[in-house]
């Protein structure tokens, strides 16, 4: 990577800049190479480390470069592709499907996903926590929030916790029929929990699917994905809609 100086453009400097170390990651670099540290970075392309800090986590977002702990800061591999269509209309944890259930738990949903229930927050329910991963590598973690009333023959005989437990959830939930489903897609940062899932910073760049799933004329469970950003490019299915929200309106396109 040569010394290059920037000059006086109309665009902003970090913007730039992360278009000539986007060039330079394809010519110099090679897949998890790890990059020089940001005082020898900057020294380089004679600007300032928040400039440099702003280059490289547009860069991150993108998926170019991925901060790992311990390591630096190294070249992304190409993103992976992974499907969140519905084409065959699926309840979570049928045949065929890509998540592992790691643990449940049972108590009152955050408000924001009571609200998707349409019901009083303080209803209990049944929180599932599920990995995904491709290649042996995690790309997202999923909560799956299920009702109690949606899973009303569910006893604590049938499993007690862990991911005994959350197998059981998925099972009584595939008695009902399933009437439909919709989904919304939304750039998010990574919490502490799901960093630590997905081996990620807490603070990083992810993509948050929200699934709803109909059933007996209501919403009967609601999915929170996490995927990494770095890594992923969602794919959707035939039937799969992305929602585009305008102002806090979601719509079908």
């Amino acid at each position: 990577m040569g010394t290059t100086q920037l000059e006086t453009v109309p665009e902003p400097k970090y913007w730039h800049l992360k278009t000539v170390l986007s060039e330079a990651l394809d010519s110099d670099f090679a897949v998890g190479e790890i990059l020089p540290n940001e005082r020898e970075l900057a020294a380089r392309f004679g600007v300032a480390r928040a400039t440099l800090r702003q280059a490289l986590e547009q860069l991150e977002l993108e998926g170019r470069l991925q901060r790992r702990r311990g390591v630096g800061t190294t070249v992304a591999p190409p993103r992976v592709g992974v499907s969140v269509g519905a084409e065959q209309h699926d309840w979570p944890g049928t045949a065929g499907d890509s998540w592992q259930a790691a643990d449940c738990a049972v108590g009152a949903p955050p408000l924001a996903v009571a609200r998707l229930f349409d019901t009083e927050p303080l209803e209990e329910v049944h929180t599932v926590r599920r990995i995904r991963t491709t290649h042996g590598q995690p790309v997202a973690a999923e909560l799956l929030y299920v009702p109690a009333s949606s899973v009303p023959d569910l006893t604590a005989i049938d499993a007690p916790s862990g991911p005994a437990r959350a197998r059981s959830v998925l099972r009584e939930l595939q008695r009902l029929d399933l009437e439909g489903q919709d989904r919304a897609v939304e750039l998010g940062s990574a919490r502490a929990d799901d960093a630590k899932e997905l081996d990620r910073l807490p603070g990083a760049p992810v993509l948050v699917v929200t699934t709803r799933y109909f059933s007996l004329g209501r919403t009967v469970a609601v999915s929170v994905a996490t995927y990494r950003a770095d890594t992923c490019r969602l794919t959707f299915g035939d039937s799969g809609d992305l929602q585009i929200s305008h102002d806090g309106h979601r719509q079908a396109s």
